[in-house]
């Protein structure tokens, strides 16, 4: 396995296109995994680290002001694993339960609270995306959909799903269908009367995979159920008012590797998911995921689909890790022995997903 250039620099990696014909001319499937990054270069005040801390920060509870003053950082899965060990820590060596019960309720309250965020950050509507940003990203996703490829997000946000609904998608399939409830009214004329959409209808065709959950998905303890446009309101107000009722979307917010493993296989949804990464053929191309130290699990499951050593092709050869910079590059080079599939980068500027 051919290993990056430790003097390599970021403008003299390949860009996005010619990754792409590349993988067209040796006629390679290619799958697409993105991660918070698609969702920034939508809109950063938005989407960002940032933006969510900011919010969260205004919540003004003692306990979490206290515990971002101590852990000092705006990534939400150090202070989440940081919670985790206090938690531990406190429970195996201190007798005081108070403390220990403050800090459980603070881990849930900074998990409900983050998913709150991320629901009223969001754009209203799919109709405040621009029609030229929506098109272009649409365009983008299809390139992978339409010849049979595979698309993964880790992202919890709607816009994903807003592109590939406003532009009605015929080869994104979800997994999720109704079903007709009194088929034998309809024979005597009565209307038709569907069910909510539940996932596994249509998995068996499934080509879009939320890795980490996304806002629109429930789990109501029996199903898997898809929020969708009803009563005449939008998708966002509807997943609002749930929430205000205490009811979670899916949502993988662990802190480390594991600890996200652990999550993903107690839910038939997540795990469906996470085994479909586990087994793609050919080509694997990421944008706007960082492979950061939480995300051991999603190498895994990469190296997983690469059957090291195994001499059939059915398997995935390599990966195209879109950077951003001159510090990304370098830091994929620290990990790349991590990956057992030929690893490439490429300049992730290149990629014009909402502005072609």
């Amino acid at each position: 396995m051919s290993k990056l250039k430790s003097d390599l620099k970021i403008e003299d990696i390949q860009s996005y296109e010619e990754v792409v014909d590349y993988l067209k001319k040796n006629n390679r499937k290619k799958h697409l995994l993105m991660g918070n990054g698609f969702s920034i270069a939508y809109d950063p005040k938005i989407f960002s680290y940032n933006a969510l801390y900011d919010f969260l920060t205004k919540l003004k509870d003692p306990v979490l002001s206290k515990l971002f003053e101590v852990i000092n950082t705006k990534n939400f899965e150090q202070i989440m694993r940081q919670l985790d060990n206090f938690i531990e820590i406190s429970s195996a060596l201190s007798n005081d339960k108070e403390l220990t019960a403050k800090l459980i309720e603070a881990n849930r309250l900074l998990q409900n609270s983050l998913i709150d965020a991320i629901g009223k950050l969001h754009p209203e509507h799919v109709f405040n995306i621009a029609d030229e940003k929506s098109v272009s990203c649409f365009s983008f996703l299809c390139d992978f959909l339409n010849n049979e490829g595979k698309v993964f997000s880790t992202n919890y946000d709607l816009l994903l799903y807003w592109v590939l609904m406003r532009n009605e998608s015929k080869k994104a399939i979800d997994g999720f269908g109704r079903d007709l409830l009194n088929p034998d009214e309809v024979k005597f004329g009565a209307d038709q009367d569907w069910s909510d959409l539940f996932w596994g209808k249509h998995k068996e065709e499934q080509s879009v995979f939320h890795l980490h959950g996304t806002l629109p998905i429930f789990d109501n303890g029996v199903d898997i159920e898809k929020e969708v446009y009803r009563n005449q309101e939008y998708l966002l107000t509807n997943i609002k008012e749930r929430l205000n009722k205490k009811e979670y979307p899916i949502f993988v917010t662990a802190g480390s590797g594991k600890e996200k493993l652990q999550h993903i296989m107690h839910n038939k949804y997540l795990t469906f998911c996470y085994d479909n990464l586990c087994s793609i053929e050919g080509s694997l191309i990421s944008f706007g995921f960082n492979f950061g130290e939480y995300d051991d699990h999603i190498i895994d499951a990469i190296n997983k689909a690469s059957k090291y050593g195994a001499r059939t092709g059915d398997k995935l050869l390599s990966i195209y890790i879109g950077v951003f910079s001159q510090e990304d590059l370098d830091y994929i080079k620290t990990i790349e022995s991590k990956f057992k599939c030929k690893v490439n980068v490429y300049d992730s500027k290149t990629a014009k997903i909402w502005d072609k």
